[in-house]
C-alpha cells in the first residue's frame, strides 16, 4: 500500500498533535503544511520533519503530491478552507465542528458530492475502535437494559480567543459539546423525541455553560453538560437495571468500568495501546480513498449534517449567533 502524503492546513496546537501522530504512522506521513505565515510554516515543518512548508493555504492545496488535506483551523474558517480544497480536487479531513452552521455543512458536502471528492469530519471519537467496544458492552446485557446516560466535558478555556469570539464560532457547544452529543449518539442512537436545554453566555454572547437533555422515544434519556470555566470529570455513565458502566474520558476513552447493581466493580475493559487516537480518523480516510468512497462509515455525511442541524437548533434557542449565520 502507498504511503499517503498528508497536507496540514493550519499550524496551531491541533495541527501539532496531528503532525506528531503522523510521524509515528506507517500508512501516512506528515508531508506538507500551509499557514498564513511562511515563517510559522517553516518552523512547524522543521519541528515535525515535514518536507514542504507553504506561506499560504492556496499553495498547500495546489501541491500535486498532497493526497489528503487535514484542516486544523478555527471552526469559523472550515467552510472556506474545505471549499478551497474541493476546488482543487483535494480530499478533506476537517476538524470538528465541521463548519460554523448547517447551511455551510450542506454546501461543503454538496460540493464534495458534485466533484466526487472525499470529505469527512474529523471527530476522533467516532473512529476509535474502543468506542465500538463501549457500544458492544452496553448492548451485551451486562448492565441489563440501558436507560440513562450522562456525559460531561469541561476545561478552563475562557481566556482562549477562539473560544470567546463569535466571529471565530466560539463557545462551549461547538468546541466541547459535540463530544457528549456524539457519545450519546454512539451509545443510544438518534431516535430522539424531544430536546431540552439551558445555557449561560459570556459577555461576548457565546455559550459558556450548557446542559442538554435528549429524551428518546423508547423512554431512555441522555443528559450532557459542558462549560469553559472549570476542570470536569470527563466521564460518561450508562445506567441499566442491573448495573452501570463508567467511561473514564468521553473525549478519548481509555477504560470502561462495569459495576453491579450493588455498586461493586465487576469488570474493567481497557483501550488497546494507541499513538494519540488521531490515527484512526486518518486510517479511515485512507481506507475510503482506497475504495473510491467520498465519505466514511464511521462518520457519514448524513450524520455530520444531523449533528450540525442539532447544534444550530440549540444555538437558536439560546440566542447565540455567529456572523456566518447571516
Amino acid at each position: 500500500m502507498k504511503k499517503y502524503k498528508i497536507g496540514i492546513l493550519g499550524a496551531g496546537h491541533i495541527a501539532e498533535k496531528m503532525a506528531w501522530t503522523l510521524q509515528r504512522m506507517e500508512a501516512a506521513e506528515a508531508f506538507a503544511v500551509g499557514s498564513r505565515s511562511r515563517e510559522k510554516a517553516e518552523r512547524f515543518a522543521r519541528a515535525y520533519g515535514l518536507q514542504r512548508a507553504y506561506g499560504s493555504y492556496e499553495a498547500l492545496v495546489e501541491d500535486p503530491e498532497v493526497d489528503l488535506v487535514y484542516i486544523a483551523t478555527p471552526h469559523s474558517h472550515h467552510y472556506a478552507h474545505a471549499l478551497l480544497c474541493l476546488q482543487h480536487k483535494k480530499p478533506v479531513l476537517c476538524e470538528k465542528a465541521f463548519t460554523a452552521n448547517a447551511r455551510q455543512a450542506e454546501e461543503v458536502i454538496a460540493r464534495a458530492r458534485q466533484e466526487g471528492v472525499f470529505v469527512a469530519e474529523a471527530i476522533w471519537t467516532r473512529f476509535m475502535p474502543f468506542s465500538q467496544t463501549i457500544r458492544q458492552l452496553v448492548d451485551s446485557g451486562r448492565i441489563g437494559t440501558p436507560m440513562t446516560l450522562t456525559a460531561s466535558l469541561s476545561y478552563p478555556m475562557a481566556t482562549k480567543e477562539r473560544i470567546v469570539r463569535p466571529e471565530l464560532a466560539g463557545g462551549a457547544l461547538l468546541d466541547l459539546g459535540v463530544y457528549p452529543l456524539n457519545f450519546a449518539f454512539m451509545v443510544f442512537g438518534k431516535d430522539i423525541e424531544r430536546i431540552s436545554s439551558a445555557c449561560l453566555k459570556t459577555d461576548t454572547g457565546v455559550d459558556a455553560q450548557n446542559t442538554i437533555t435528549l429524551a428518546y422515544r423508547d423512554g431512555r434519556m441522555a443528559v450532557m453538560q459542558t462549560n469553559i470555566y472549570c476542570v470536569g470529570d470527563r466521564q460518561g455513565i450508562i445506567g441499566g437495571d442491573k448495573g452501570y458502566i463508567i467511561v473514564d474520558n468521553i473525549n478519548n476513552p481509555q477504560k470502561a468500568s462495569v459495576y453491579s447493581s450493588e455498586h461493586r466493580l465487576v469488570d474493567e475493559i481497557h483501550c488497546p495501546p494507541q499513538i494519540s487516537g488521531y490515527e484512526y480518523e486518518v486510517l479511515a480516510s485512507i481506507q475510503a480513498l482506497e475504495q473510491g468512497a467520498i465519505e466514511t462509515p464511521e462518520m457519514p455525511h448524513a450524520e455530520t449534517l444531523g449533528v450540525m442541524h442539532l447544534l444550530d437548533g440549540l444555538r437558536k434557542e439560546w440566542g447565540v449567533r455567529f456572523p456566518d449565520d447571516e
